[in-house]
């Protein structure tokens, strides 16, 4: 399966994942699909990060990871007009994932890992608004993040 990904890096942090991690990432993430796929992966700084959330969430805060599936037109039944590979966007804050490893006490990898799976499963469809969607959500998570050798970042939750 084949991933085009546009990384733009709008932070000054410098303790980020290679663009080959973040496409192997995306890769396993998506590997269900058996299409093409494009998506963009915007790096940024707490300050676009708070912008974004309160402009698209209304919360007034930088958050770790914010998806944005693309939008496209549909016709009669629900069947897509244009057959296009765009999945959408993530948009990750470089200065929280850092912190959230250190406060969860996690390595920065497996949060990163974690975080752009997390988002790239939302443009899939995924969610965690109600308990039985966030269960499925959270095994799948767990499951793809063990593939990679990272431990289960739900552990400490459940404690």
């Amino acid at each position: 399966m084949h991933v085009e990904l546009d990384l733009q890096l709008a932070t000054e942090a410098t303790d980020l994942p290679s663009e080959a991690q973040l496409r192997q990432w995306c890769e396993l993430a998506l590997r269900q699909r058996t299409a093409p796929s494009e998506l963009t992966i915007r790096i940024v700084d707490e300050d676009e990060g708070r912008e974004l959330n309160l402009t698209w969430r209304g919360k007034d805060y930088a958050t770790n990871v914010l998806s944005f599936p693309a939008e496209v037109p549909e016709g009669p039944g629900g069947v897509p007009l244009l057959d296009i590979p765009l999945l959408g966007d993530l948009v990750i804050c470089a200065q929280v994932v850092a912190r959230e490893a250190g406060e969860q006490g996690k390595s920065l990898d497996a949060h990163w890992a974690h975080l752009t799976l997390h988002g790239c499963l939302h443009l899939l469809g995924y969610d965690h608004i109600d308990d039985d969607e966030a269960e499925e959500m959270e095994a799948l998570e767990r499951q793809l993040l063990a593939d990679l050798g990272y431990p289960d970042p739900y552990a400490c939750d459940e404690e």
